[in-house]
C-alpha cells in the first residue's frame, strides 16, 4: 500500500508579491505551509533582493510550471551608477568605480542595442550549471568561469525616470532566461560607466500581474481565517495562450485514464489557426492544447491526425 502524502490535496496558483530579503524557495515553503499543500513549486526565480510577482503552483498546477517558465515577464529596476559589484547588485562587493554618470539621453540612445533577439552572457552569480555545479557556488568559492552566451529576447526597454545623477529606473519586457543584472553590466559597459542593480521588481509573469498579487502577510491572515483559498487561481490560468478544447463527460473520462480522444473534422479546423511554433522544456509543443470539461482543465495534450493525445492529466479535487 502506497504511503499517504502529507498535507491537503489543494491545486491552483497563488500570485505572490514576494518581499525582498527572501529567497524564492523560502517563499514557496511559506505559501505551502499556509495551505498545508502536499506539493508546491514556483515559476521563475526572483533574486532575494528582488520583490514582486512570483507565481507559486500548488498540487496539480505544478504540472503547468514549464509552460509559465516560457512566458514573457516585465521588470522595473533601478541602476545605481558609479560602482560595479561582483554580483551586479547591491549585495555584492565593489570591484570597480567610475565618476561617469550617464545622462538620460545617453541611456535612451543606448537601449535600442538591447532590443530584439540578442546574445547575453549570464552573470557569474547565476544558477547556470557549469560541469554539474551552479555558477554562483563557483563564484562564491572565488572561481571565475567562462559562461556561454545565450540567445534571449527583449520586447521593450525604456527609461522610466531618474533620481538625481546616480539613479536611473528602467522598464523591461523580456522573454525567458533574461538576466536584469547582465543587462545592467552590459549597458554600463556600453556607456563607459560602472553600475549595479539597486532595486528590482517584477510586475508581470505571463497572465499574472502585480495588480492581482497578494503579500505574504495578507495571505497568512487569510490562512488564519481559513480563507486562503480566496487567493487561489485555477490550474488552467497558466495556460491562457494555449488553444482550449471543450470536451464532454465521456471524453473527460477517457482522458483521465490516459486514453486519446477522437476530434471531429470541424473541431480540428477550428484549432489549426491557433497553433504556433513553441518549445516547452526542450520539447516541441507546437500542436499543444488543453482539454476543458465544464471549464476545468482535464489534460494537456498533443493534437495530431484527428486525435487529442494526453501528455499531462490533471486530477483536480472538486
Amino acid at each position: 500500500m502506497g504511503r499517504r502524502k502529507k498535507g491537503e490535496d489543494v491545486s491552483g496558483w497563488v500570485v505572490l508579491d514576494k518581499p525582498d530579503d527572501m529567497t524564492s524557495t523560502q517563499a514557496v515553503s511559506a505559501v505551502r505551509r499556509i495551505f498545508n499543500a502536499q506539493k508546491a513549486g514556483h515559476a521563475g526565480t526572483l533574486d532575494p533582493l528582488a520583490s514582486g510577482v512570483l507565481p507559486i503552483a500548488l498540487g496539480e498546477a505544478t504540472k503547468t510550471v514549464p509552460w509559465l517558465m516560457e512566458a514573457q515577464k516585465i521588470y522595473v529596476f533601478t541602476i545605481k551608477w558609479g560602482v560595479s559589484t561582483d554580483t551586479q547588485d547591491r549585495e555584492g562587493k565593489a570591484i570597480a568605480t567610475s565618476d561617469v554618470r550617464p545622462t538620460p539621453d545617453a541611456i535612451r540612445a543606448a537601449l535600442p542595442d538591447f532590443l530584439g533577439e540578442i546574445e547575453q552572457v549570464p552573470p557569474q552569480f547565476s544558477a547556470v550549471k557549469v560541469d554539474g555545479e551552479r555558477a554562483y557556488d563557483l563564484a562564491r568559492a572565488g572561481e571565475t568561469v567562462e559562461l556561454e552566451p545565450r540567445r534571449v529576447t527583449v520586447y521593450e526597454a525604456e527609461l522610466a525616470g531618474t533620481e538625481g545623477d546616480d539613479l536611473a529606473t528602467l522598464h523591461i519586457r523580456s522573454g525567458k532566461g533574461f538576466y536584469i543584472r547582465a543587462l545592467v553590466r552590459d549597458l554600463a559597459a556600453k556607456l563607459g560607466a560602472e553600475g549595479h542593480v539597486w532595486r528590482l521588481r517584477r510586475t508581470m509573469v505571463g497572465p499574472f500581474s502585480e495588480a492581482e498579487s497578494v503579500t505574504l502577510d495578507d495571505l497568512q491572515l487569510l490562512g488564519q481565517k481559513g480563507a486562503a483559498s480566496e487567493r487561489l487561481k485555477p490550474v488552467e490560468t497558466a495556460l491562457d495562450d494555449i488553444p482550449a478544447l471543450a470536451i464532454n463527460g465521456e471524453d473527460a473520462f477517457k482522458l483521465r485514464q490516459g486514453r486519446p480522444i477522437v476530434l471531429l473534422p470541424h473541431v480540428m479546423e477550428a484549432l489549426k489557426p491557433k497553433f504556433r511554433d513553441r518549445t516547452i522544456a526542450g520539447q516541441d509543443a507546437s500542436r499543444a492544447a488543453v482539454a476543458l470539461f465544464q471549464g476545468k482543465a482535464i489534460a494537456l495534450g498533443d493534437v495530431r491526425a484527428g486525435k487529442f493525445s494526453p501528455t499531462r492529466v490533471f486530477h483536480i479535487p472538486d
